[in-house]
């Protein structure tokens, strides 16, 4: 059974530092693509950053560049987003996600239809 588990939510005054963890397991982790993405109230699921198979491309959605640093151990099984000046906007819940890398375009950002696991979300609330 596959299972994607985010942790590391909290509330933040902006300015400050959050790092989400997702631990996965039931399927093989190493192959695939891992993507964060964000949901704040009224609005589309959003793709944050996505790390392809073996960390070695990142991609990141303008509004986080610079902020936000994606990566993952393929010894345990898990994904992070370090989250670095962190503003009222970025209050979303954010959810990780597993996808196979696509042809041609491998882990590029490929929006939520791309992946095909899901964890439950942990919510990041930034104050001003």
């Amino acid at each position: 059974q596959v299972q994607l588990v985010e942790s590391g939510g909290g509330s933040v005054q902006a300015g400050g530092s959050l790092t989400l963890s997702c631990a996965a397991s039931g399927y093989t982790y190493s192959n695939y693509c891992m993507g964060w993405f964000r949901q704040a109230p009224g609005k589309e699921r959003e793709e944050v950053a996505t790390i392809s198979t073996l960390g070695i491309r990142t991609y990141y959605v303008d509004s986080v560049k610079g902020r936000f640093t994606i990566s993952r151990d393929n010894a345990k099984n898990t994904v992070y987003l370090q989250m670095n000046s962190l503003k009222p906007e970025d209050t979303a819940m954010y959810y990780c996600a597993a996808g196979r890398p696509r042809f041609p375009v491998g882990c590029a950002p490929q929006g939520p239809g791309a992946y095909n696991y899901w964890g439950q979300g942990t919510q990041v609330t930034v104050s001003s």
